[in-house]
């Protein structure tokens, strides 16, 4: 008999071995059944019932393997692969904020990124703060773009994570606060099915100052979920978002699975399900993946 839940660890895999020890570990805490291993060393899945009475709770599992670098996921077995990925991309898709980038080229690094952070914490609203920040990009040369995208990596998984869910018939799409200037870009890289972003304005040669509205910001991207679910003809249930940012959190929310991705804290702790040490293809290994089925 298939058991209704599936407990799923993940290993930082360039800094620790996911080992036996571990695994028998974690499915004494559940009361869980024989382990299945989604790539040696490094991810395994462990059937279980929910946690109940007498039981530790997810976080008590999560908090005992911290210290190893093992992140902790605990899903209903039925449903796990998504028909639909919805992914931010500044600190997610890929490794760095780009406006924070271009800002640093302006000479207001320290001032745009503290901008960032509070709005990232869920201090300050998004949009407000996303107008504030170009506005300190006025007069810079259009040629900083390019020199940004140069120095922008995508976050090791991205690839793996786009390219096996296409594989497997989901829709892919990266929904993001940032810009479609990097956004185009970063889609093609990992082969995303569609990108939707903010417009920043571009006069001249020069960065204006001002963005395109409607600003794409936290409704929106919940909206651009459940919009994108409604053409596919799936439930929400079926849908998959990660990100990092409170501008995230509705789409986490909303979404079947919502990943907390390396997170700031208030999404963190608000987030049901979280990849706190892994890379993304802690994604791919939440939805039974194994490393065999991935693709590149």
């Amino acid at each position: 008999m298939t058991l209704p839940y599936t407990l799923t660890l993940v290993a930082r895999r360039e800094a620790v071995t996911l080992t036996s020890a571990m695994i028998d570990a974690a499915r004494e805490l559940v009361a869980g059944g024989p382990p299945v291993i989604l790539s040696e060393g490094e991810a395994a899945d462990i059937p279980c019932t929910p946690p109940g009475f007498g039981r530790p709770s997810l976080e008590t599992i999560r908090a005992t393997f911290a210290p190893r670098e093992v992140d902790v996921l605990l899903l209903r077995t039925r449903g796990r692969r998504k028909g639909l990925l919805v992914a931010d991309m500044d600190s997610t898709i890929v490794s760095s904020e780009t406006l924070d980038e271009l800002a640093a080229r302006a000479g207001v690094g320290e001032k745009v990124a503290a901008i960032t952070r509070r709005s990232m914490n869920g201090e300050i609203g998004f949009a407000g703060a996303l107008r504030e920040r170009v506005a300190l990009l006025a007069g810079l040369d259009a040629s900083a773009l390019e020199a940004t995208w140069a120095e922008t990596r995508l976050t090791p998984g991205a690839r793996s994570l786009v390219a096996t869910m296409r594989a497997h018939n989901a829709t892919t799409a990266l929904v993001s606060g940032g810009f479609t200037w990097f956004t185009e870009r970063v889609a093609a890289l990992c082969g995303f099915d569609a990108h939707h972003a903010n417009a920043l304005l571009v006069e001249e040669g020069r960065i204006t100052g001002r963005v395109g509205e409607p600003i794409l910001g936290r409704e929106a991207k919940r909206d651009m979920l459940l919009a994108l679910a409604e053409a596919r003809g799936l439930r929400p249930g079926a849908t998959l978002a990660i990100g990092d940012g409170a501008n995230d959190l509705d789409m986490l929310r909303e979404a079947g699975l919502g990943l907390a991705f390396h997170a700031k804290p208030v999404v963190a702790e608000a987030a049901a399900h979280r990849i706190d040490h892994a890379d993304l293809r802690a994604a791919l290994f939440a939805q039974g993946y194994r490393a065999s089925d991935f693709r590149e």
